[in-house]
């Protein structure tokens, strides 16, 4: 959970440092919002990835353990 959570903040910070040159170099007629939304989804599917990663494994382990428990009560 550790590592999530280090993975999380690790990517608002490219986020962040990302969109702040975009929004200080943006023209008055580009609407900022538009640009802070883009950058928002972004991140939004990064942590999607990463989540559905995590879960993945998690469950590929939780397998992993009932399979030897299973296989240790047989013999």
């Amino acid at each position: 959970m550790k590592n999530l959570k280090k993975k999380l903040q690790y990517g608002v910070a490219v986020v962040t440092t990302s969109a702040l040159p975009a929004l200080a170099l943006a023209d008055e007629s580009i609407n900022l919002l538009d640009i802070v939304k883009t950058e928002a989804t972004g991140l939004k599917a990064g942590v999607l990835a990463i989540g559905t990663l995590v879960i993945g494994v998690s469950v590929a382990f939780a397998m992993i353990r009932i399979g030897k428990r299973g296989s240790n009560a047989v013999g």
